[in-house]
């Protein structure tokens, strides 16, 4: 197959073609805040962020930068077959404190010998045109990848999730990452209340005509001590079952342009604070199983189609009849 075994552009293809070996990336806490949070723009955050700002997995954000990537290979030292890694700033809206704190952070991420990208979770509304410069400066001295929570292009579900944000925002910051040369990675949420197939398509078909350069592709987790879980107790909404999510997974993989790299196919919901949907809590069965169905179900029946090829061929009937 054009991306070996898992049939899609995957990261773990995109950084041994490119970097020779895997990187694992180590989560990092830089201490900010997310101005859904600090009374900016809300006190409560996103309805469906739990109390760790999506860095659940992150360091301790008392040790220094360098304590905690130190920290992070000693976690992942046994799965770690070279030497380089990704330096994830992952809790809550990493873009929104003082330049000249960003920059410290930053640079002493990017200058530890061990690290080869610089990888920061944002919101499109936190870029202004000094973090913009930063991020450029630094892109020189390492690769600086930009990771942008969408979730979804639909304003209703935008408003019900309070993200914060219109949709045109999202854009300008696109447009700004790329023209700098900075990688783009969307975060895209499937199952969000009230969407259906048809919206969710329609969130990957808009965002091929972006310059984005990787996506992340993941269930609604639904986590206790959210507004979410509170919501979801007092009005229950469907969740997808395993099968009906590698479905979907399926058509957003056929729709999806090429050359974007998928970062990520499913999430990490903590088993200590998961609600719904509990199949997600066995991360290794999950991907197992996904990779079967992708198999099972060969979307590209076992051929070496360009992306053309693929597109108007396997995938088309793939999207027909599961319709």
């Amino acid at each position: 197959m054009r991306w070996g075994e898992k049939r899609y552009n995957s990261l773990d293809y995109y950084l041994k073609t490119t970097y020779g070996e895997k990187l694992y990336k180590l989560s990092l806490d830089g201490g900010c805040t997310c101005p859904n949070r600090d009374g900016t723009l809300g006190s409560r955050g996103c309805i469906f962020c739990s109390a760790g700002g999506s860095g659940d997995f992150a360091s301790d954000s008392a040790l220094s930068i360098t304590e905690q990537i130190d920290a992070g290979k000693e976690l992942v030292k046994r799965k770690q077959t070279g030497d380089g890694y990704i330096a994830y700033f992952q809790a809550y809206t990493n873009t929104y404190a003082p330049v000249p704190y960003l920059r410290t952070i930053f640079t002493e991420a990017a200058t530890h010998p061990d690290i080869r990208i610089l990888s920061i979770a944002t919101r499109p509304d936190c870029l202004g045109a000094d973090v913009l410069s930063l991020l450029d400066g630094l892109s020189r001295r390492k690769p600086v990848w930009v990771e942008l929570g969408l979730q979804t292009i639909h304003e209703r579900t935008a408003c019900f999730i309070r993200r914060g944000y219109a949709l045109p925002v999202f854009e300008a910051a696109v447009k700004e990452l790329h023209a700098r040369g900075i990688s783009v990675i969307v975060h895209v949420i499937l199952g969000l209340p009230g969407e259906t197939e048809t919206d969710m398509l329609e969130t990957i078909r808009y965002l091929n005509q972006l310059p984005i350069d990787g996506i992340k592709l993941q269930l609604l987790h639904i986590l206790n001590h959210t507004d979410l879980g509170t919501f979801y107790r007092e009005h229950p909404f469907p969740v997808m079952d395993m099968d009906a999510y590698f479905a979907l997974l399926s058509k957003c993989l056929c729709l999806l342009r090429p050359d974007i790299v998928v970062h990520r196919l499913t999430g990490d919901g903590p088993k200590s604070i998961l609600i719904a949907p509990l199949w997600t809590g066995n991360k290794r069965k999950v991907l197992n199983s996904m990779q079967k169905y992708f198999k099972d179900h060969d979307i590209w029946q076992g051929k070496s189609y360009s992306p053309e090829e693929r597109r108007d061929v396997s995938c088309q009937k793939h999207l027909h009849s599961t319709n």
